[in-house]
């Protein structure tokens, strides 16, 4: 879609008073006009239509139990929103919430200006929108022919770490004959090929699968032995709040001589919990981060753990939060030193959003990796290279839906 602006044909009235009302942060005077010419650019477009759908996402193998949930399958059904605009321009993503709710907001939308829904520099306008924020994204960055990491601010984009987050308790499955741990090595060599150079490893099979003892060993065993047959990559563990503060110190015990990346939701957080956690770690000099805010995060709470130094890593949903109120949070993380790396499970588009946060704004440790394929849309653009993911100078979030909406 070709452009229809030009920097100097701003009005002077609308640039002066951009210039007195935006905090630019030091940013050159020649991304202010930028900007005010992408707003004109955005009120050129009001919305015509919304469309539901859903796509499929297809895992390369079943992907089995956690601490706490049974099996996960080979892939979701997603719901997703499709926002075409009056001058032809269309921007789709994941619909963040039901579409029941969502359906009820289409007369709040068709016939606004997209600038009166959305702004590059803070996102979706309204809460109330939030249904809609990832396509909000999406669309501005085809009409303005940027990435959504350029919306953001960044034109060359931050890369970070990648890690898969799909290595389950399939040492467990089948039932009937279980595979064992060689089947989790192959998977990590599986993913190995596919460009990761961190594996998350699910543990807790002691809090629901296997007798306490049995599960702790098997923990241990699993752990020790991917970090013996990858010694060229990081380990991360996520225990989805299957241990006690103890039992947890007891695994880490287990596998002393093991350096762990990060440590993910080991119980559920507690100041008490995490101070006994917190120590044992300065103790034992182990150099790993903690990571938490997925399950039913209360944010002022997590807030108070970043505060008193007890948390590293803020993990919240990139769906569940919003793609705009990350965008909010991440300057509040940077004032605590706290990274981020938004809960991306289930999902590679939440997987590719995330790159685009972490491309814009930085501040991201690593990115969860859900490897996916799918016939309803073109998700190749992505590349892996050296354990991090790149996200493609495309329009908007830079995925193409093959399907007809």
């Amino acid at each position: 879609m070709k452009r229809r602006f030009f920097i100097n044909s701003l009005g002077i009235g609308f640039a002066s008073s951009l210039l007195l009302n935006f905090n630019g942060y030091g940013n050159p005077l020649s991304e202010l006009f930028e900007l005010a010419a992408d707003e004109r650019e955005l009120a050129e477009h009001k919305i015509d239509s919304i469309v539901f759908s859903k796509v499929k996402l297809n895992y390369p193998r079943l992907v089995g139990k956690n601490a706490r949930l049974d099996l996960h399958g080979h892939g979701p059904e997603l719901d997703i929103c499709c926002l075409r605009t009056d001058q032809g321009a269309m921007g789709w993503a994941s619909l963040r919430g039901s579409k029941k709710d969502a359906e009820q907001l289409i007369p709040e939308l068709v016939g606004k200006k997209i600038s009166d829904l959305f702004t590059p520099k803070a996102g979706t306008l309204s809460e109330k929108h939030i249904a809609f924020d990832m396509a909000l994204h999406d669309l501005a960055g085809v009409v303005l022919q940027k990435p959504v990491y350029a919306l953001l601010g960044k034109k060359d984009p931050f890369i970070t770490k990648y890690y898969s987050g799909m290595i389950y308790f399939d040492d467990l499955e089948p039932k009937d004959k279980p595979a064992g741990i060689d089947k989790i090595l192959e998977e990590c060599l599986f993913d190995y090929g596919v460009g990761y150079r961190q594996f998350k490893l699910k543990i807790g099979r002691g809090n629901k699968w296997m007798p306490k003892a049995e599960g702790m060993q098997r923990d241990i065993e699993v752990t020790k032995a991917v970090a013996a047959a990858f010694p060229d990559c990081e380990i991360l563990v996520d225990g989805n709040n299957g241990f006690t503060s103890d039992e947890f110190i007891q695994y880490l015990k287990g596998i002393a001589g093991v350096k762990l990346f990060w440590i993910e939701e080991p119980f559920h957080e507690t100041v008490e919990d995490y101070k006994k956690l917190r120590d044992f770690v300065k103790q034992e000099k182990l150099d790993t981060l903690l990571a938490d805010g997925e399950a039913d995060p209360d944010q002022a709470f997590l807030q108070k753990l970043f505060e008193q130094k007890l948390l590293d890593v803020q993990l919240t949903d990139i769906e569940g939060l919003g793609f705009t109120n990350w965008r909010r949070m991440m300057p509040e993380l940077v004032k605590t030193r706290t990274l981020a790396s938004p809960h991306a499970w289930g999902s590679l588009l939440k997987t590719n959003y995330t790159a685009h946060l972490a491309g814009g704004l930085g501040n991201t440790v690593t990115i969860e990796g859900v490897t996916s394929s799918s016939d309803d849309m073109d998700l190749t653009a992505y590349a892996v290279k050296d354990g991090k993911l790149i996200p493609p100078d495309l329009p908007g979030f830079g995925m193409q839906l093959l399907k007809t909406i």
